[in-house]
């Protein structure tokens, strides 16, 4: 029976991405994860020594985000590419692809599996920073209420949606790690390709900036096509906003959502059409 013939299956997408879940689980990812967060929680006691004030929250924010951009980024890249190539190094692809089963669904399940494990590491990190902060503006209205005449000065629901928003960044570099993976041989040249464009993306901000004082049109042209082709990382970061002012705005939250999501989609499409043309 030929993969034309056979409808595209959100179940057998489904078992591929449980299965790649599972997979990222043994490669001791939650080891991995535990040590983090025995390292942030343990950090709270070198918090209590400064004792600056209010401050020391948004001290305290910057470093959880900071945490979680970093390792975040780094196992969103290693995990994407280890796990697409384990499946091409053990041939269990062509197993897989000799079967009624569609590439795109195997390109998607690998993407929504590890956006799974992603997931569970940015909760797991939001909800210890979260913990963090919550007993650490109690300690601090005790002991300085006049900084908190207005009560509590950070907006918890505003960490919750910039670590989401963080979450759909992730899927974005999963995204371009598999479009890297389906053309790439090697799972060392993928995950530094993905490294570089990592870097590429979160100064593609002063790419578009460069555009506007460049006078050659031709120049003008090609950096103004690279500012569309990465996506813009910097758009991510709203974790500035959190405790300042009115907070972040739930209209930006959702068009970077949105912007995001379309990348995810045009990103992961050509994945797939790269993967179709890969000879396994």
């Amino acid at each position: 029976m030929s993969v034309a013939s056979v409808p595209f299956s959100f179940s057998r997408l489904s078992l591929i991405a449980g299965n790649t879940f599972l997979e990222a689980v043994r490669q001791k990812l939650f080891n991995f994860l535990l040590l983090l967060a025995i390292g942030l929680v343990a950090s709270a006691q070198f918090f209590r020594e400064f004792n600056f004030g209010s401050s020391e929250l948004k001290f305290i924010s910057d470093f959880g985000f900071g945490a979680l951009i970093f390792f975040g980024s780094a196992l969103t890249i290693a995990t994407t590419a280890q796990l697409f190539f384990s499946e091409i190094e053990n041939r269990t692809a062509l197993t897989l692809l000799a079967k009624p089963l569609w590439r795109a669904e195997f390109v998607f399940g690998k993407f929504l599996g590890v956006f799974a494990v992603i997931g569970v590491f940015c909760a797991l990190t939001i909800g210890l920073m979260m913990a963090l902060l919550w007993h650490r503006e109690g300690q601090l209205m005790g002991a300085r209420p006049e900084d908190f005449a207005n009560g509590r000065l950070i907006a918890y629901g505003d960490l919750l949606v910039v670590g989401v928003l963080q979450w759909l960044k992730f899927g974005v570099l999963a995204a371009i790690v598999l479009l890297i993976a389906s053309f790439s041989n090697t799972n060392l040249f993928t995950v530094v390709t993905g490294f570089f464009v990592l870097v590429i993306c979160h100064l593609q901000y002063l790419a578009r900036d460069a555009w506007g004082n460049v006078d050659n049109a031709v120049l003008g042209l090609v950096v103004r096509a690279l500012g569309f082709i990465f996506p813009n990382f910097q758009l991510f970061n709203l974790a500035d906003q959190i405790g300042q002012g009115s907070g972040v705005s739930s209209v930006v939250a959702l068009q970077v959502a949105g912007y995001a999501v379309a990348y995810i989609g045009v990103i992961g499409g050509l994945a797939v059409y790269s993967f179709r043309n890969r000879e396994i």
